[in-house]
Order: C-alpha cells, then sequence, then structure tokens
C-alpha cells in the first residue's frame, strides 16, 4: 500500500520512479518533514539540502522544496556534495537545524534515497524517524498540478562547497601529499570534482577515474564496489595509492602500490597505528570485520567492540563509549574527534597521514582470516530466529573449526547475505555455499 514510507539503516531508499518517490508521495514527505522540523525546532527551522549525481536527484529535491516553501521552511541548496559534506556544514554553522541528502548511496541510478541528518547529534533517532513516519501516513490529499515545479527556485549555494573543502583541509598539513601519487575513483557520484580538488591543494600528483557523471553512470562498474580499473590505474602510473569511493562519498577503499585492494578493514588497522590513536584502546566494528583484524587489535593491546552491520550502529557505538574510531570493512569509516558519520575523502586523507608517520607508505596490513560473502536475493524477509532457519545456521556453525558464521537481510534490499570466516578457505567456502542454498530455496 501506498501509505507508509520505511526508514531502513539508511534512511528511505527504494527505486526512483516509485512510491514514494512519485510527486504525490514526495510532496507528502516533505510535508511530513517541515511538520516535524516545525515541532522540533520551533519557528523558522532551517535546512540545508544537497544530492548526488542521480538523474532523479532533481525531480526529488523539486518536490521536497515544494513543501518546504508552503511551510516556510528556510532552505540552502548546496547542489552536488558528498553526504559527510551536509553533516559537517550543519554542525559547523549553528544556523542549520537539520540537513537532507538525496542519494542512494551504493545502489544503481534507478535507485535513489533520502538521508536526514539532525544538527545537533547527526543522524535522526528512531523517536525522530517515527513521528515523521506517523505525520506521513495523516497526510493523503496532498496534490499539486504538473506544471507547478516550474516555479521553485534553482538556486545553488556554491559557497558551501568551498567550506567543505576549506573545513577538510584545515585538519591536515598543507604540504601532506606532496610528492605522492594517487590515483583517485570518484564513481561518477559526489565526490566527482571535490575529491580531486582537495588531493590537488594538499599537493598531490593525481589521476581520477570516473569523474564524469552523466546522471546514469553513478557506480556503473566503478568506484568502492567496483575497484578493478583503480586497481589497474595505479599500477599503469606507478601510483603510491589509490582510492575509490561509493556513489555519495560516505564509504573508502584503500589500493596500495602494488595494486592490492585494501578495505575497510585495513583502512582502520592504519587508523588504529596513527600516533593519535596511541591511547585508543577500543576499535569499533561490526559483526562482519575481519577476526584477523580482532587479534591483530589484540597484539598491541587493544580490543575490538562490534556492533549490527551499518555505519548508525557504530556511530552510536562511539557515541555510548566516548571512543574515536571506528569503521566497516565496506569502507564506512568514522572518525570522530573530526565527524560521527563517515567521510571517504577525510579518511583516505587520515589514513595517508597514519602511513606517513607510521613509516608504512607501502600499506602493509594484518593477516585476514578467509572471509566467504555471498549475496542471495530472496523474494521475501522472515525472521531468521525461526526453528526451520535458526536450526539449520546451528548445524552449519557447528562445521566450522575456527570460524564462524553470520546471515543477515541486507538493510535496503531483498537480498540475504551470509557470511562464513573460517583459518580453512575451503571449509568456509563449502559451508558459506550449502547453507546459501539452503536458506534461499527456504526465502524464495
Amino acid at each position: 500500500m501506498e501509505d507508509k514510507i520505511r526508514f531502513g539503516t539508511d534512511g528511505i531508499r527504494g527505486k526512483a520512479d516509485r512510491f514514494p518517490f512519485t510527486q504525490k508521495g514526495l510532496i507528502n514527505l516533505g510535508s511530513a518533514i517541515s511538520k516535524w522540523s516545525l515541532q522540533k525546532y520551533k519557528t523558522n527551522p532551517k535546512l540545508l539540502i544537497a544530492s548526488d549525481t542521480r538523474i532523479s536527484c532533481e525531480k526529488i529535491r523539486t518536490y521536497l522544496k515544494l513543501s518546504f516553501s508552503k511551510f516556510n521552511i528556510e532552505y540552502e541548496d548546496a547542489g552536488v556534495l558528498p553526504t559527510p559534506a551536509v553533516l559537517q556544514l550543519i554542525q559547523n554553522d549553528p544556523s542549520f537545524n537539520f540537513g537532507i541528502v538525496i542519494s542512494a548511496s551504493h545502489n544503481p541510478y534507478t535507485d535513489n534515497g533520502i538521508k536526514i541528518f539532525e544538527g545537533s547529534s547527526g543522524k535522526l533517532s528512531l523517536q525522530d524517524e517515527k513521528i515523521i513516519t506517523d505525520l506521513f501516513a495523516q497526510l493523503t490529499n496532498n496534490h499539486y498540478s504538473k506544471n507547478i515545479e516550474e516555479n521553485v527556485p534553482k538556486h545553488i549555494n556554491k559557497s558551501l562547497k568551498n567550506h567543505y573543502v576549506k573545513n577538510i583541509i584545515s585538519h591536515f598539513s598543507s604540504n601532506l601529499l606532496t610528492g605522492i601519487k594517487i590515483s583517485l575513483d570518484c564513481a561518477n557520484g559526489s565526490t566527482y570534482d571535490v575529491a580531486p580538488e582537495i588531493f590537488r591543494k594538499l599537493g598531490a600528483e593525481i589521476t581520477v577515474l570516473s569523474n564524469k557523471p552523466d546522471g546514469e553512470n553513478i557506480n556503473n562498474g566503478c568506484g568502492a564496489l567496483h575497484p578493478e580499473n583503480l586497481q589497474k590505474m595505479v599500477l599503469a602510473t606507478k601510483a603510491n595509492f589509490g582510492f575509490a569511493f561509493d556513489g555519495d562519498g560516505d564509504r573508502v577503499i584503500a589500493v596500495n602500490k602494488e595494486g592490492e585492494l585494501r578495505n575497510g578493514d585495513d583502512v582502520l588497522a592504519a587508523l588504529a597505528q596513527h600516533p593519535q590513536m596511541e591511547n585508543t584502546k577500543y576499535i569499533v566494528g561490526t559483526i562482519m570485520t575481519n577476526h584477523g583484524f580482532a587479534k591483530y587489535l589484540e597484539q598491541q593491546d587493544k580490543t575490538l567492540i562490534r556492533t549490527p552491520v551499518g555505519d548508525k550502529y557504530i556511530s552510536a557505538k562511539l557515541e555510548e563509549e566516548k571512543l574515536v574510531l571506528g569503521g566497516e570493512a565496506s569502507g564506512h569509516i568514522i572518525v570522530k574527534n573530526y565527524l560521527n558519520t563517515g567521510d571517504g575523502i577525510f579518511a583516505a586523507l587520515k589514513t595517508i597521514e597514519s602511513l606517513k608517520e607510521t613509516n608504512n607508505m607501502e600499506f602493509n596490513s594484518f593477516e585476514k582470516f578467509p572471509q566467504i560473502l555471498l549475496n542471495l536475493p530472496v523474494s521475501k524477509k522472515d525472521d531468521l530466529s525461526k526453528p526451520r532457519y535458526a536450526k539449520l545456521i546451528e548445524s552449519k556453525q557447528k562445521e566450522l573449526v575456527n570460524g564462524r558464521i553470520i546471515v543477515r537481510f541486507s538493510g535496503t534490499e531483498n537480498v540475504l547475505r551470509v557470511m562464513t570466516e573460517d583459518q580453512n578457505e575451503e571449509l568456509a567456502n563449502r559451508v558459506a555455499q550449502t547453507l546459501a542454498t539452503k536458506l534461499q530455496e527456504a526465502l524464495m
């Protein structure tokens, strides 16, 4: 039924041409957000809007703006900017109460989404999400003529991008990247112009891939999910490092000078060695963080704390325990004394700074446990704690000698994720394949 919106692990997401990303759905969503903001911030709330490069972003921002104007909500439009830029900007400028990013992150261009950042605390609380959901459900009759969007202002405040750039650069020495060759893959997404600008301003000699967005090529065979071309570019240009971002710029995957991939766990390992982290005894990861990383930290008298998958859980744990560093293998890296969400550009720069400080320009890393991850399309998301699933998972867990099994549903897609991890890769693979086949059959 087209009367309910649902917040997933990363905001509201779905097909860009379907509910709630229709004219009526978006105008109602904008109205619900407006009413929520008036309740929360009282009079004259102000918000910042930005998006990635998807062709559908313009439609979404237009209908949201229509609703904001109706409720006299003041807004600034920053145009295309990475997701973390919005949080950075609203936390550095108290005139903003909250921010909205129009993006589906690493998904294909046919999807889109809306993330809402709360000015004082970052991502929305579950209570805020419930209020917006309930307000949306009460709205049924909002409708505008097809041509009313022509009256929506198209002004982009370009100075906001400059503020983001200056703020990141201010955290590093002006010659941080002098003499360093770096390849960047911008995923044809929101980092396409801002990342090269920042790296050049800090002195790097750069080559850039996937920085020509056309509205449909975001994440298409490029970026953090497809780093193969970046690996080739690093080797071809004899670069010291390569960094691949995802569509909205909150993730980063690295490549060393030998063309070897370094995922978020490797980035965390490098950052854990930063001199500023010397007294940091706890690092936050997720249930998917490689067990080899946990062993690596133990050798340095540090401890890995695991959360459910999702950067919002990492952020919440960092806040709860008053910790500084956390992240996911997928490339969400949070350095909390900078920002309480992942910023791929900042994480890449901080990683280089740490590698320089620790004399590890080769980006050597820890020894990983073999990890098998299978993503399986399913037609339903059933409760995996039901006996029919739980007994099957438990029986397969017993087959692993030194490993573990994680089974979970994607928060944004109808996908079941099965992960097995063991020192014996052949065993891990066999268990994963068998378990995945049986679970997929049960969920179709």
